[in-house]
């Protein structure tokens, strides 16, 4: 097996910083700030429940997801990761960017599991302000690049997140 592209950990390596950056940024600032909402047993508890639930729910749209695309959008021997071919079935036929639909709330579930309120009403809406940006300035143009005016084409028919398809992020593809 192949080893990943230095894009790929240079992803990672963000994705990384993100919660680990704003974790630490954010418990510094609670104690500053929030500290009686931050040691609250009772808040911890009230947001660690729902962030374990947006967490569960994400990590089965990113598995799904992504041996979906794993499956259908992979020839040949490849790095982790990577892909070779367009997939425009399934769920990437409802919408183009399943898998980070469900990861742009990986940093609400975080901050949720953590109990901190900076993190919760302030660093966590940023980290997916940020990750929409880079989805739409960085993955969008290195996918049209690579697959050209099939992309283009996918693009016009396909919207970039759809809440219509909430429901079949969690259905078992039957592709």
């Amino acid at each position: 097996m192949k080893k990943l592209s230095i894009e790929n950990i240079l992803r990672i390596f963000i994705w990384l910083v993100f919660l680990v950056g704003g974790a630490i940024l954010s418990i510094h600032l609670d104690k500053i700030y929030f500290y009686d909402w931050f040691n609250s047993t009772t808040f911890h508890v009230v947001t660690m429940i729902p962030g374990y639930i947006l967490l569960r729910m994400i990590i089965k749209i990113s598995r799904q997801t992504g041996r979906y695309l794993a499956q259908h959008g992979r020839e040949g021997n490849l790095p982790p990761l990577e892909v070779n071919k367009l997939v425009t079935t399934g769920i990437y036929g409802c919408m183009r960017h399943p898998m980070h639909f469900g990861l742009i709330f990986f940093p609400l579930a975080f901050a949720l599991l953590i109990g901190s309120p900076t993190f919760l009403l302030f660093v966590a809406p940023l980290e997916m302000l940020l990750m929409l940006l880079m989805i739409k300035f960085h993955e969008e143009p290195q996918t049209r690049k690579k697959f050209g005016k099939a992309y283009d084409d996918y693009k016009n028919q396909v919207p970039f997140f759809s809440f219509k398809c909430f429901k079949k992020l969690f259905e078992k593809p039957t592709e």
